[in-house]
């Protein structure tokens, strides 16, 4: 069987384009797709209702459409493993907008170079993150240092949590990178967001 997922953020965003290029694809290849799980949630992790849904009514030798390699999650380290587990479950995987990465038809060598591919790439985008984050709060610290606003590390304030939880609730550093940041112990951050939280 043939399945498509799309993902958009919010209630608020609608899924028409990457629907519309899923129907092309599917026509321009003689493809016919049986079904289509459409989901409204953020891409943090892939502990999402339909994209669970979706990962039990796959089976071996069936294929995944996808418009786009980030409609699967935002997290590139957790989008590689997540790629592991369908490649290893037997799933071909189509990304529409970068066919170099597509598996569907290919021999092993070629799957296993494509699997190749993809983690090089996912790693690549990974650090540039990564290395965008350390860029950000270096500009904050000089321009705090500029303001005399800085004086070097001091009890975490309010607005320096929020940002960092932001970025780790949005997959975009691991928890273990913000409370490197933070410079927290395990038991101290959790119990901070769980305050943060309400919970």
């Amino acid at each position: 069987m043939v399945f498509a997922y799309t993902r958009v953020s919010t209630k608020e965003q609608n899924t028409d384009r990457q629907l519309q290029a899923i129907s092309d694809y599917a026509t321009s290849n003689n493809l016919t797709v049986d079904r289509i799980f459409e989901e409204k949630a953020s891409g943090k992790d892939f502990n999402r209702e339909v994209y669970q849904g979706l990962k039990l009514a796959l089976r071996a030798g069936d294929t995944l459409i996808v418009k786009e390699l980030d409609r699967l999650g935002r997290n590139m380290e957790q989008i590689k493993d997540e790629w592991r587990e369908l490649e290893r479950s037997g799933i071909d995987i189509i990304v529409i907008d970068n066919e170099m990465l597509n598996t569907a038809n290919k021999s092993d060598l070629e799957r296993t170079l494509i699997a190749n591919i993809v983690f090089e790439l996912l790693s690549y985008m990974a650090q540039k993150e990564r290395e965008k984050i350390r860029k950000r709060q270096a500009e904050g610290i000089t321009l705090a240092k500029t303001k005399g606003k800085y004086a070097g590390r001091k009890p975490i304030e309010r607005d320096n949590f929020d940002g960092v939880y932001q970025s780790w609730r949005n997959g975009e550093i691991t928890a273990v990178k913000a409370m490197e940041i933070l410079d927290l112990t395990k038991a101290t951050f959790y119990r901070k967001v769980k305050a943060y939280e309400g919970v």
